[in-house]
């Protein structure tokens, strides 16, 4: 762990320290072998599940994959933000890698964690520098608007999380997550202990987001630069779905009834979100509306507790974090020549950008679960857990597959199809980096349709 953890925490001084004509080729250098390094955790040695130990950090076949996607994620969001910071002061250059590292730092020790008291603090940790990506290199004016939402639905979610812990720690006496598993369930009976689950679930729910709690995210997404949104998308809502895996474990007993209400709402969001996408006239804020409803379906597997719930899950949210990151760096590359989000003043791309059309066109294909993409696979095990756990839920889930089939395809039509107006004919061509870039987020999802089980967890 540390073999990754010590060269991130090195890049901080190489990025103020390195001479300013190289310092995006050295830093982009750096990260990507440090992400070449952090494939060796996909080589399991241990026969209990956890590996890589020392005191405090641990992987393990649920953590490993998030672990991978965060280092993977860090030179793709230095390649993506190398032409918008061009014109910016070299010391807010340096400040701003500084912050995506700080990042990565966070993720790594938060994935990493074997206490969950630790894993609660770089959950919160990472809230800092996202703010600051937000409210400082943000493109409009609505941005301190959107870190505030930001700031305070996430806090509001995670203070109650802090006194659940806390309860739990006197009760068990440990919080470690080698050995919670094996502590006797707990007998919860009172209304108190119905807060306690709420408490302990309503962060991770507020962080996913939940349908109801999903405000902040389609601002947060509106307003970043491209590496923060890229960043909120592959990683930071799959915190969410993580810290649930793990806690989830311990709230069984009360779980089969109080799941309901949160199952319903993740249900029904699935259909409202998909149903905003189809109305929407940004294109950023259309792709995180689809983030939350992808997010909707890995909520509903996780709350219902079969393995194949939680495989699906995982899956869906690895494959969702390459692709909504492509979709978010494409959106990007649009934005760059046209400075417009709106999805009406750019057309036609196709006849100017070919190659980028063929990017979008697998991007989008993705993202409406496309055999035999891995998010095909992670959406199917978790409508066919749903459908084994009730078949109502069948009208739903198949209900927000079409819908989501339908915004992907408008999008893609949107963008590229149609006649090209005559404002936009002038526009510089893509370059070698922003192809890297997306090859670099939609080859590892191909990859993993070769090897699934590195991501399904230890489920199955």
């Amino acid at each position: 762990m540390l073999k990754v953890l010590i060269p991130t925490i090195m890049l901080i001084p190489t990025t103020w320290l390195v001479d300013k004509k190289w310092l995006w080729i050295t830093t982009t250098y750096q990260s990507f072998i440090i992400a070449s390094i952090s494939l060796v955790w996909f080589k399991w040695d241990s026969e209990m599940g956890w590996s890589t130990t020392n005191t405090y950090l641990a992987t393990d076949p649920l953590s490993t994959p998030l672990l991978v996607l965060s280092c993977w994620l860090l030179p793709l969001m230095i390649l993506a933000s190398q032409n918008h910071m061009r014109p910016e002061p070299i010391n807010r250059q340096r400040s701003y890698i500084t912050l995506l590292i700080s990042l990565q730092m966070f993720l790594i020790m938060a994935f990493g964690a074997t206490e969950i008291i630790m894993f609660y603090v770089m959950f919160e940790a990472t809230l800092i520098p996202t703010l600051i990506i937000i409210t400082r290199w943000g493109n409009q004016t609505e941005r301190l608007n959107a870190g505030t939402y930001f700031l305070f639905y996430t806090l509001a979610g995670s203070l109650p999380l802090l006194v659940a812990l806390l309860a739990l720690q006197k009760d068990l006496g440990t919080l470690s997550m080698l050995t919670i598993q094996y502590t006797k369930p707990l007998i919860l009976s009172t209304w108190g202990d119905k807060l306690w689950w709420a408490g302990c679930l309503m962060a991770f729910l507020v962080k996913m987001p939940l349908y109801g709690v999903h405000l902040w995210l389609p601002k947060a997404h509106v307003e970043a630069p491209v590496a923060g949104s890229m960043v909120l998308a592959a990683v930071l809502l799959k915190l969410g779905g993580y810290g649930m895996m793990r806690m989830i474990i311990i709230l069984t007993p009360l779980t089969k009834e109080l799941a309901y209400p949160f199952i319903i709402l993740a249900l029904w969001g699935i259909i409202m979100t998909g149903s905003i996408c189809l109305r929407q006239t940004d294109l950023k804020s259309m792709i995180a509306y689809s983030s939350v409803s992808h997010m909707g379906l890995v909520a509903g597997g996780i709350l219902i507790q079969t393995p194949w719930g939680f495989t699906g899950a995982i899956i869906l949210m690895i494959a969702h974090g390459l692709v909504s990151s492509a979709l978010f760096c494409l959106a990007n590359t649009n934005y760059e020549r046209t400075h417009s989000r709106t999805l009406l003043l750019a057309r036609g791309l196709q006849m100017i950008l070919p190659l980028m059309a063929a990017w979008w066109f697998i991007a989008n294909l993705a993202n409406l679960a496309l055999p035999p993409l891995p998010n095909l696979m992670g959406e199917l095990m978790i409508i066919t857990s749903m459908f084994n756990w009730s078949y109502w839920s069948i009208a739903l889930t198949g209900l927000g597959t079409l819908i989501t089939a339908g915004y992907s395809l408008y999008m893609f039509l949107m963008t590229q199809r149609g006649p090209t107006p005559n404002h936009i004919i002038g526009l510089e061509p893509s370059h070698t980096r922003e192809h890297l870039l997306i090859a670099m987020h939609l080859i590892p999802v191909l990859l993993l349709v070769l090897k699934p089980e590195l991501m399904w967890g230890w489920c199955l």
